[in-house]
């Protein structure tokens, strides 16, 4: 069940009192955004036909105590397929999970999950975090192909956020918990030195290249682009840098997202 909350003051530079003028009531929570989660590769395209979920990573809301992709939601029922051949990110054995909150609850714990098995808990005692927040997770005991479940639950009501995250822990491809051998090169022969002499060097001296000034990163702000962490976008006259990677969303502009996405310059 998603509920209707409003968006956190400080995340939109607010003051007590001030009215807020926001649309998209449901769609302010948070999501694993790296390595990215089943949810932010439905949301940046890589996988397709993934159905409302493409729109609102960050809004897979169910119960405490669950262990599904979709939060027990019919609408995001795509999450739980495991026919889908879900892409796995090839990783290290310790793995940096980094979720953005575009409404940032306060916390009791976050979970990590493979199989029946919790692999970590970080203990957050009810504080309200910040809006992207990094866990170094061990994942040394688990090599090869993982579904990782990460869970986010809230200090201050019974529900939590889940997220499914696919990874080939140790490296290797996508598909498999190895490499695939290459072939050593072929050994080609010596190449016959030429018995014409060398055409003499132009006496003209070569005209300096001229160096052509770097465009702009990231350009106008556009919801349905993919920005990379550092990016530079102008929004309404205004310059921001992206502070997470993430794919756009129309009510995700830099000026409401200022804390959780985007740092003012």
């Amino acid at each position: 069940m998603r509920r209707k909350i409003a968006y956190p003051l400080v995340a939109l530079g607010m003051t007590a009192g001030t009215t807020l003028g926001v649309v998209s009531p449901a769609s302010a929570h948070g999501y694993v955004s790296s390595p990215p989660s089943r949810q932010a590769l439905c949301a940046s395209g890589a996988v397709a036909n993934c159905g409302s979920i493409q729109f609102e990573p960050q809004s897979v809301e169910g119960p405490k105590g669950l262990k599904s992709c979709d939060g027990g939601l019919s609408q995001f029922s795509q999450l739980a397929d495991e026919s889908r051949n879900w892409p796995a990110k090839a990783v290290g054995s310790t793995v940096d999970f980094s979720w953005v909150l575009t409404a940032r609850h306060r916390t009791t714990t976050w979970e990590y999950f493979i199989g029946g098995t919790r692999v970590a808990s970080i203990d957050d005692g009810g504080a309200q975090p910040a809006a992207v927040v990094n866990h170094k997770v061990d994942l040394s005991k688990f090599p090869g192909r993982q579904k990782v479940l990460a869970v986010w639950n809230i200090a201050d009501t019974p529900m939590a956020f889940y997220n499914c995250i696919d990874l080939n822990v140790g490296g290797g491809s996508s598909g498999g918990g190895g490499t695939t051998p290459t072939q050593p090169p072929a050994t080609t022969p010596p190449t016959k030195a030429p018995t014409t002499p060398p055409t003499a060097a132009p006496t003209t001296p070569p005209t300096k290249p001229t160096t052509a000034p770097p465009p702009a990163a990231g350009g106008t702000w556009a919801a349905g682009t993919a920005y990379k962490t550092g990016d530079v976008v102008t929004f309404n006259g205004a310059k921001y840098q992206c502070r997470q990677a993430h794919t756009a969303l129309n009510s995700w502009e830099p000026s409401i997202y200022t804390l959780a996405l985007w740092l003012p310059l």
